[in-house]
């Protein structure tokens, strides 16, 4: 039997250690990871992708089963390029199963192939999501524990800029 290769595909726009959490216990199940940064030219994120590709070759370096990657337009035709069998999902929430649950159904439509694993994060992150460390960052919060250190080294370096160039 061949290895097993997965994907966890999102914007990490910061990763978290919720993402973190769900890469590396992703890494334990499946022979081989890719952590897939998905470029969407419609949004306007705060890290470049070169910067978040940075951050999760940085925090997943110890991980040797792990890469990263970027891709744009739809994850079933990654997912074939890279000859994957499996999708990894983060559910936090019932509100995240509603949407994830219309994108599997939509996946396995398009890709019957290919399957999609949800996993929860550890209790202590569920509660965590980019979005939410972003704007605790911006009111001068501390994310100390919501994203690994190098993430809230980079964040405040960013925001910090961003203030100068007011």
């Amino acid at each position: 039997m061949s290895d097993i290769l997965a994907i966890y595909p999102g914007s990490f726009d910061p990763i978290t250690n919720g993402h973190f959490d769900l890469i590396e216990r992703s890494s334990r199940i499946f022979d081989h990871l890719v952590v897939a940064l998905l470029t969407n030219a419609e949004k306007t994120p705060l890290f470049s992708v070169e910067e978040r590709v940075e951050m999760l070759e940085e925090v997943t370096r110890e991980m040797k089963n792990v890469t990263v990657d970027t891709f744009s337009g739809l994850l079933v035709d990654y997912a074939v390029q890279k000859n994957a069998r499996a999708i990894v999902r983060g559910i936090r929430a019932f509100s995240d199963y509603e949407y994830e649950i219309q994108m599997a159904l939509t996946n396995r439509k398009l890709q019957p192939k290919l399957e999609t694993i949800f996993l929860m994060p550890a209790e202590s992150y569920a509660y965590i999501s980019s979005r939410l460390v972003k704007e605790i960052a911006r009111h001068g919060g501390s994310v100390k524990d919501l994203v690994p250190p190098v993430v809230e080294e980079r964040l405040r370096e960013k925001l910090a800029s961003r203030m100068e160039e007011v």
